[in-house]
């Protein structure tokens, strides 16, 4: 919707993983530079690890972008609580191997015929498993096994593990020590500082066509990290917010006051901005029931309740404007 009015060729703060937008903060330039050192190896674990919305998705798509102009077969596994036999089978799956109703000895067959097919060719096999949290231990025991399929001393499968933080832990549990000296590389994803903030964003708009049309301030930008603390993914829905709101006003530059009233929006809306430790201009009401609430404070919520419909009785009449803006514009 905020495209056209300033003159964007695409969506900038899309959510879905688009390794386009891929963007080389320190870390996740760090992280890239340890999926590649794993690739020449050729064998083993690597390890990625960060907190929900760090980019780790991201990150492999960008690396598979470079992978399509190698000798490589890639394919992704995003698991849930798999059990092992399932786990293997969601493996050949994602290689496009036949593995429905398969007793667990011919899909590891599949998949050994397979691996020594490609290992022919001259091409090597890498498994990218997303989410790697959920899997059982047994499911990275069976993880492992597959790990030592192996022809002239020369591994023909090799993994790279992502996972959030908790997964970490995972590896360290009592009965993983085989899966822990596998791993021949592990990095963990941080969120961005303040600066690399900014340049994302700026990086985001600048690909899609931006000419400071609408212009950030300097303080526009802290806000931002300030609501967001440097989660991608969390920047990502708060700038998409930010530049709707701003067209809705027809803005051409952002600062702080509106980046605060779309954070309090947002905070009212969804509960994970109100860990961020901006405080929203009014506080809201104690969670904690009372007996005995005064006439007073029933009053003054329901005072409240109607600012807030009046409010969005507004930004109601804002969204029916800017759409029969554009009927205008379409009909030109």
């Amino acid at each position: 919707m905020y495209e056209s009015f300033y003159k964007l060729t695409g969506k900038p703060f899309q959510l879905s993983p688009d390794p386009r937008f891929f963007f080389g903060s320190r870390g996740h330039k760090r992280a890239m530079s340890y999926l590649r050192y794993g690739l020449s190896q050729g064998e083993g674990f690597i390890v990625i690890t960060g907190g929900i919305g760090t980019g780790k998705t991201t990150l492999v798509r960008a690396l598979f972008e470079d992978l399509a102009k190698e000798n490589i077969v890639a394919a992704q596994l995003v698991t849930t609580h798999l059990e092992p036999e399932d786990t293997l089978r969601m493996v050949a799956a994602s290689f496009g191997l036949a593995h429905e109703g398969a007793p667990k000895a011919a899909v590891l067959k599949n998949l050994e015929i397979f691996l020594l097919a490609r290992a022919r060719e001259g091409k090597r096999i890498l498994l990218v498993v997303d989410e790697a949290q959920n899997l059982p231990r047994e499911s990275l025991e069976e993880l492992r096994m597959l790990a030592n399929f192996q022809v002239a001393g020369r591994a023909l499968l090799q993994s790279f593990l992502l996972g959030q933080e908790e997964f970490r832990d995972t590896l360290q549990a009592d009965g993983l020590e085989q899966v822990r000296q596998r791993v021949i590389a592990a990095y963990h994803l941080e969120p961005l500082d303040a600066e690399e903030t900014r340049k994302y964003i700026e990086h985001r708009l600048g690909y899609v066509g931006w000419r400071e049309d609408p212009k950030f301030d300097e303080a526009a930008y802290q806000q931002i990290f300030d609501f967001t603390q440097g989660v991608p993914r969390k920047i990502n829905t708060f700038c998409d917010r930010l530049m709707l709101f701003s067209y809705l006003e027809e803005l051409h530059e952002i600062g702080a006051a509106q980046v605060r009233e779309v954070g309090g929006e947002l905070q009212e809306e969804t509960p994970v901005y109100s860990e961020s430790g901006v405080e929203p201009d009014e506080p809201p009401p104690a969670s904690t029931k009372q007996v005995g609430v005064s006439q007073n404070y029933e009053s003054e919520q329901l005072s409240a309740l109607e600012t807030r419909l009046g409010l969005m009785e507004e930004r109601i009449d804002s969204l029916e404007r800017a759409f029969r803006r554009q009927l205008e514009t379409a009909r030109r």
